[in-house]
């Protein structure tokens, strides 16, 4: 783990400070509702955004600590993450349900983003070493996310969208083949099980969208063999995904957005969808951006003034915000295509 330079750790600790005399009081931000109803957002219905999954989803978890150095979400910050887009879409306004307090804690809050960067479908955050220098080992595996929304709201309703995303930590922890599949197959058989779940508690719109072809990411390319195995591994999550969520009789029930090819798509066509680097650099500087992830991303440490809309990844793995943009609207796309809204 690269150890976080002075200036960052003095900052940090100015914001803990400054939580510190607030007794810990950092707001979500607005809490989200289901809107009034009183103007028809871009999406045509109005609709209570629930998310789960991980960093691709976060909200803002972190941002306590990682507002310190201008970060707070795992993408150039201060851009969305496409939850947030959807959920504007359809007239919402996504916070986080947990944010980490002053003990490196997580503190309930009163939004609904559960997703946290770090997150597996099920394993328990303490098995794996997550930016512990900074946060520690506090993320919610999402079969917990889940069960954490129930203890609080009892069911899901039909004037909800709950989105879905997870796997990718999963499949960047599995290992080398053959026993990743294995690690694979049953993540993706829990994350069906965890969806049924969400399902039989009320939700009637619930977009499940697949991993990424992760072996495409900077990380991947980067990797021994080209990202060869990443790109497998994530091909037989996927694979076992869509076979659990029909043996569960779920993928009638579920929107599902197909990731994976769509990055496929977007980083072949990446100019003509107005990129100017694809898969083979990051828009935050390694030498200048605290442990090299995006969650402590801001335009300071960007390599030029217009990254976050040149570049398609943040950093080895996270999207930009223009990547977040495009997701936002090709998942609008296809949940319109389901007939909910326009």
């Amino acid at each position: 783990m690269r150890a976080l330079n002075d200036k960052v750790r003095a900052a940090i600790s100015a914001v803990l400070v400054a939580l510190l005399t607030a007794c810990g009081g950092h707001g979500s931000g607005t809490s989200s509702g289901s809107g009034s109803g009183a103007a028809t957002p871009a999406g045509g219905v109005n609709l209570q955004i629930v998310s789960f999954g991980d960093s691709l989803s976060d909200v803002g978890t972190y941002a306590p600590i990682a507002s310190a150095v201008g970060g707070g979400r795992f993408t150039t910050n201060p851009g969305q993450v496409w939850t947030q887009n959807v959920a504007q879409y359809y007239g919402d306004t996504l916070s986080a349900a947990f944010t980490i307090d002053i003990t490196h804690k997580l503190s309930a809050q009163s939004g609904l983003g559960y997703a946290e960067g770090g997150s597996t479908v099920a394993t328990p955050a303490n098995l794996y070493d997550f930016l512990t220098d900074v946060i520690g080992n506090v993320e919610m595996p999402v079969n917990q996310q889940v069960s954490s929304y129930l203890a609080a709201h009892g069911s899901f309703n039909s004037n909800q969208l709950v989105l879905v995303w997870a796997g990718s930590n999963d499949v960047l922890r599995a290992g080398a083949l053959p026993a990743a599949a294995q690690t694979v197959q049953t993540a993706a058989t829990t994350l069906a099980q965890v969806i049924g779940q969400i399902v039989q508690s009320g939700a009637t719109h619930v977009v499940v969208v697949n991993v990424p072809n992760i072996g495409l990411s900077p990380k991947g390319i980067a990797s021994p063999d080209g990202g060869a195995t990443l790109t497998q591994v994530s091909q037989m999550f996927n694979d076992s995904l869509n076979a659990s969520l029909q043996a569960n009789g779920l993928q009638g029930k579920v929107i599902q957005i197909d990731s994976y090819t769509w990055v496929n798509q977007i980083i072949a066509n990446f100019q003509a969808n107005g990129f100017a680097v694809s898969n083979t650099g990051q828009a935050c500087d390694p030498a200048k951006t605290p442990d090299d992830t995006s969650l402590f991303c801001s335009p300071t440490t960007y390599v030029t003034a217009n990254a976050d809309q040149t570049y398609m990844f943040a950093d080895d793995l996270h999207p930009t915000t223009r990547l977040h943009t495009l997701f936002a609207q090709f998942v609008e796309q296809q949940i319109a295509r389901s007939g909910l809204g326009h």
